[in-house]
C-alpha cells in the first residue's frame, strides 16, 4: 500500500483545534514557529514520506535485518533513506541549537513523526530512539557528557538506544542484574546483557551510543539503587574522533511477529566502558525523561496503525464489488455494487478514521504539553507537567490497543485478500501488535493510571482536566447544535469523578480492587477524552460551514465522524463503568489450583 499523508486533517489540528502560533507565541523560545514554517515542514516531510520510505515499507518487511557474527544489516534501500533523512534535518527538529538542532517545538515534530511512522514503521524505529536518548543526556548530562556525544547524535551521524530490559526484568525494573563496577579514572565497567533493544546494533550510523541502566556494587535493593550510564558501541577520543571498539556486541536479533525490518537485539555488555549520568542510584528517574519521550512516540504508533488501515481499506471498499445494497443498487450498471455502500463495511471504516484523527488529536494534544515542560515558565510547566502525566498513560495505552483494533478492521475489509501480504493489511496488524506491549503494557499503563496517578494524588492530577471538560460543557451548553455531544460528554465526565471514588472505596476493603478495574478504568478514561476533543473538533467544523467556508465537504465529514464516534464508539464507556461495578471478585475467587486443562 502507497501511503499519503493525511496533510489537511494535520493541519486542522494544528492549526485550528490546537491554535499552535497562540501556544507558541507564549513560550519565547518557540515565538518564530508560525504557520508558514510549519506547512513547509508537513510539506518536506509528507514528501519524504511517501516518495522514499513509504515504497521500502513491505520490502523490508520481507527481507527483515540480517545478524551474521554480531553485525546486523537493515533491508535494501533503508542506508540511502537514512542517510536523506539526515540531508532533510529530521532528526535536528526538536534539538537545542547549540548542538546543531533547530529547536523547534516537540509538536511540530511529532507530526512530522507521525508521517514517518505510518509510511514505514520500522524505519521510524532508528532515528525515533534516538530522540529519547538525545533528550536524556540534554537534560541530565554533564557538559563534557553533552560536547562529546550531541551534535553527532543531533545531526543523525550517530544514534542512540535506550538499555532497560533483561530476561528476567521487563516491567519490573527494580530486579535488574547489570553490573557497574567503578574504575580509578572515573569510569565504570558495564557487564550484563539486555534485551529487546530497538535499533541496538545496524549499518545506518558509524556509531550508537546506549543509554544502559546498571546497578553499582554499594547499591540499595530494588528501583532505588539503579544507576544510569551512556556506553557507546565505539569509544570516543578526545578530539571527537572515534576509536577503540567498546566491550559489548550484539549476540543475536530477535525473530519476531512483527516490525521485521527494525533490528531488535541482545545487548552483550563484557566489562564496556561507561560513563555515568545524572547522580548515582537516581537512574530510573533520568530515564523517565526517555521513557516518556518513548510513551508519546508508541502512541503514535497506534495514531499510525489506523491512519494506515483507513486509507488501505477506503481504497478497496471503494473499488471492490461485491452484493447489492438492501436499499437498492448504488451502481447498477456494475454486476455488483462497491462494498463501500454496506453498513457493516462503513462501520469498520469510520471506527479507523475515529480513531486516526482522534488518536492524532490527543497526540498533537500531548505534544503541546512537552512543549511547554520543556520550554515553559515554572508554573505553565508545572501545569503541563500535571496534564502530560495524567494523560501519557491514556494515550499509549488506548490509542495502541484501538490502533490495533484499527489494524484488524482494516484485514476484515478485505476479506481473505486482506490474510495475505501483497496489500499490506496483515503487516500492519502484525506491526502494531507490538505496541500495546512496550514501552509498557496496557495493563501496566493502567495501574499507573489509576494507582499511581489518580488514587495516588488522591485524585488531584485528575481534577484539573475534569474541570478542563466541564467548563467547555458549561460555555457550550446552550448551543442547540452542540447538544448531542455536549449532553452524553458532561455525563460520561461527572461519571468519571464518580466511578474513581467507588474503586477508592473498593480498595479500603479490597488492595486488588485498583489491580481488577484499572484497565477498564484506563478504556473508560480514553473513550471520554477523545469524546472531549472530538466535541471540540466538531464545535470547529460547525463553526466554519456556519462562517461559509468553502471546504464543505471536509468539515460536514469532521461533524459526521464525531456523530458516528458519540453514537457508536463512546457507549462503550457504559460497558467499562459496569464492569468496574463489579468489582474484582469475579477475577479472583477461583483458586491457583483450579487453572487447569
Amino acid at each position: 500500500m502507497q501511503y499519503t499523508a493525511p496533510l489537511r486533517d494535520m493541519k486542522f489540528v494544528m492549526h485550528e483545534l490546537l491554535e499552535s502560533e497562540r501556544h507558541y507565541s507564549s513560550i519565547p523560545d518557540f515565538q518564530d514557529t508560525d504557520r508558514e514554517l510549519m506547512d513547509s515542514l508537513f510539506e518536506a516531510g509528507a514528501s519524504f514520506a511517501q516518495k522514499v520510505i513509504s515504497p521500502l515499507n513491505q520490502s523490508g518487511d520481507a527481507e527483515g535485518c540480517t545478524f551474521n557474527d554480531g553485525q546486523v544489516t537493515t533491508p535494501s534501500g533503508f542506508k540511502d533513506a537514512y542517510q536523506q533523512y539526515c540531508e532533510l534535518g529530521f532528526p535536528a527538529l526538536s534539538a537545542e541549537e547549540d548542538f546543531g538542532g533547530q529547536n523547534l517545538p516537540i509538536s511540530v515534530s511529532t507530526v512530522i513523526n507521525e508521517m514517518m511512522g505510518t509510511a514505514n514503521w520500522s524505519f521510524s524505529m532508528y532515528p525515533g530512539l534516538s530522540h529519547g536518548a538525545i533528550q536524556t543526556i540534554e537534560h541530565h548530562g554533564t557538559d563534557a557528557q553533552k560536547a562529546t556525544y550531541l551534535e553527532k547524535m543531533v545531526t543523525g551521524e550517530w544514534s542512540g538506544t535506550m538499555c532497560l530490559t533483561e530476561a528476567q526484568a521487563g516491567s519490573d525494573l527494580g530486579i535488574i542484574t547489570t553490573k557497574a563496577v567503578p574504575n580509578d579514572d572515573g569510569t565504570y565497567q558495564i557487564t550484563g546483557q539486555k534485551i529487546f533493544i530497538s535499533a541496538g546494533e545496524h549499518d545506518l550510523t558509524d556509531n550508537i551510543i546506549h543509554i544502559v541502566l546498571a546497578r553499582l556494587p554499594d547499591a540499595p535493593k530494588g528501583t532505588k539503587g539503579i544507576s544510569l550510564f551512556i556506553v557507546p558501541k565505539v569509544l570516543v577520543n578526545e578530539d571527537g574522533t572515534l576509536g577503540a571498539r567498546n566491550q559489548l556486541s550484539c549476540g543475536a536479533i530477535e525473530h519476531k511477529m512483527g516490525i521485521k525490518a527494525s533490528a531488535t537485539c541482545v545487548m552483550n555488555f563484557d566489562g564496556a566502558t561507561g560513563y555515568l549520568i545524572g547522580a548515582k542510584n537516581r537512574g530510573l528517574a533520568c530515564m523517565f525523561t526517555f521513557m516518556n519521550v518513548a510513551r508519546l512516540g508508541t502512541a503514535l504508533q497506534g495514531v499510525a496503525a489506523a491512519e494506515y488501515a483507513f486509507q488501505g481499506a477506503l481504497a478497496y471498499a471503494k473499488d471492490r464489488q461485491a452484493m447489492r445494497a438492501l436499499s437498492g443498487a448504488k451502481a447498477p450498471k456494475q454486476p455488483a455494487d462497491p462494498i463501500i455502500v454496506h453498513p457493516a463495511v462503513r462501520g469498520m471504516l469510520l471506527t479507523a478514521k475515529a480513531f486516526a484523527e482522534g488518536g492524532r488529536a490527543l497526540v498533537y494534544y500531548l505534544a503541546q504539553f512537552a512543549d511547554t515542560v520543556a520550554k515553559g515558565d515554572d508554573k505553565a510547566r508545572r501545569e503541563a507537567d500535571t496534564m502530560l502525566s495524567l494523560l501519557t498513560p491514556i494515550a499509549k495505552a488506548f490509542l495502541t490497543e484501538t490502533g490495533y483494533e484499527a489494524a484488524n478492521h482494516g484485514v476484515q475489509v478485505f476479506g481473505g485478500h486482506g490474510y495475505i501480504s501483497e496489500w499490506g493489511m496483515e503487516q500492519n496488524v502484525r506491526d502494531t501488535r507490538i505496541a500495546c506491549l512496550y514501552e509498557g503494557t496496557t495493563e501496566i499503563q493502567a495501574l499507573d493510571l489509576l494507582g499511581r496517578k489518580v488514587i495516588g494524588s488522591q485524585g488531584k492530577m485528575l481534577t484539573p482536566f475534569t474541570r478542563m471538560i466541564a467548563e467547555f460543557c458549561e460555555a457550550h451548553a446552550d448551543n442547540d447544535e452542540m447538544g448531542q455531544f455536549i449532553r452524553p460528554l458532561a455525563r460520561l465526565n461527572a461519571e468519571w469523578s464518580n466511578v474513581t471514588s467507588r474503586i477508592a472505596m473498593q480498595t479500603t476493603e479490597t488492595p486488588d480492587a485498583i489491580g481488577g478495574a484499572a484497565v477498564d478504568y484506563l478504556y473508560f478514561s480514553g473513550y471520554v477524552t477523545l469524546a472531549y476533543l472530538w466535541a471540540k473538533m466538531a464545535l470547529i467544523a460547525q463553526t466554519a460551514l456556519a462562517e461559509g467556508t468553502s471546504e464543505t465537504g471536509f468539515y460536514d465529514a469532521k461533524i459526521k465522524t464525531a456523530q458516528f464516534y458519540f453514537a457508536k464508539l463512546l457507549p462503550r464507556a457504559r460497558t467499562h463503568v459496569q464492569r468496574i461495578d463489579s468489582g474484582v471478585e469475579p477475577y479472583m475467587s477461583m483458586r491457583v489450583e483450579q487453572f487447569a486443562f
